[in-house]
């Protein structure tokens, strides 16, 4: 199969339209028309169909749009080995929770404007199992996610099946956010028993932080009472601060008047970020460079470790 007709089928599962193509691969859209009916010709299948005044790949146009990331990053590793000095470009499509979108994507998108303008982010902010959704079904490239220590997630299993290739950017201490005021010292335990009669705060797109909380809770003898969902740690402390109940916040977040972080040991409570990559995909040279970069301001300039 031509490399060529190859990329202008991954740009059009990408663009959805074959204008956009044409216009982002600089050339016509009969051109590219032509080129994905010759394709169809190679691989005995149709790739397209209409969709409305737009057209949308078949299932076997996406399945060759998933094979062709591989070809193309393959082919592409080789070209960089005759010829290490081919500067990367493209867009990179990344989803991220919001933390590592403002702490992490944010950081990359300056370097990348200010070093290698011709790579791109398109970014998504998505809590880890839409995150993941997304990259198992190569909508995106590259996904930020996490976990607690206390609630491990598994990337080797479920309907991700060894698809997917994590690297683990650095670890985050958690504490429990309450109104300011006298409170308890000691483990964690010992401070989820002093509000164990109070309302609790926990996420509202994902359950890892309310599975930590009903762990915790459980070794401290009672079921936390959950009456508020929050997707914003912004908005979290606002709920504290405004009586409304009490909820993990990052250890090292500044609070402000009217909120007390505790700290949580014993067991600590330890969030874990993570990069993660559709396996076969990250030698694709702007991902590659994405991912270089995503690593060193996520783990403060140290190697990821692949997990």
């Amino acid at each position: 199969m031509d490399t060529r007709r190859l990329e202008l089928l991954l740009e059009l599962s990408r663009l959805g339209s074959m204008r956009e193509v044409g216009e982002a691969m600089q050339v016509t859209t009969s051109t590219v028309s032509q080129q994905i009916a010759a394709l169809a010709r190679e691989a005995g299948t149709p790739l397209i169909e209409p969709d409305g005044r737009r057209v949308r790949l078949t299932p076997a146009g996406r399945r060759l749009a998933g094979h062709a990331v591989t070809i193309l990053a393959a082919v592409e590793a080789a070209r960089r080995d005759l010829d290490p000095a081919a500067p990367p470009a493209g867009t990179v499509r990344v989803a991220a929770f919001a933390s590592a979108f403002r702490q992490v994507l944010l950081p990359v998108a300056r370097m990348l404007a200010g070093r290698q303008p011709e790579v791109r982010l398109h970014l998504l902010e998505q809590e880890p199992d839409e995150a993941l959704g997304l990259l198992a079904a190569d909508e995106v490239d590259l996904a930020l996610t996490y976990d607690y220590n206390l609630a491990p997630a598994r990337f080797d299993r479920g309907p991700y099946n060894q698809q997917l290739h994590s690297r683990l950017l650095g670890p985050t201490p958690w504490s429990l956010g309450t109104p300011s005021g006298p409170g308890p010292r000691g483990t964690a335990v010992e401070v989820f028993r002093r509000y164990r009669d109070d309302a609790w705060i926990v996420n509202s797109r994902n359950t890892a932080d309310e599975d930590v909380v009903c762990i915790v809770a459980s070794l401290a003898g009672f079921e936390p009472r959950v009456t508020q969902r929050a997707d914003s740690l912004d908005l979290v402390h606002d709920m504290i601060l405004a009586g409304l109940g009490v909820g993990l916040l990052p250890a090292g977040r500044p609070s402000g008047r009217g909120v007390t972080l505790r700290r949580l040991r014993q067991p600590d409570v330890v969030l874990r970020s993570y990069a993660v990559t559709r396996r076969g995909h990250a030698a694709w040279p702007p991902l590659a460079l994405v991912l270089r970069l995503v690593l060193q301001v996520g783990t403060g300039g140290q190697p990821g470790v692949a997990v």
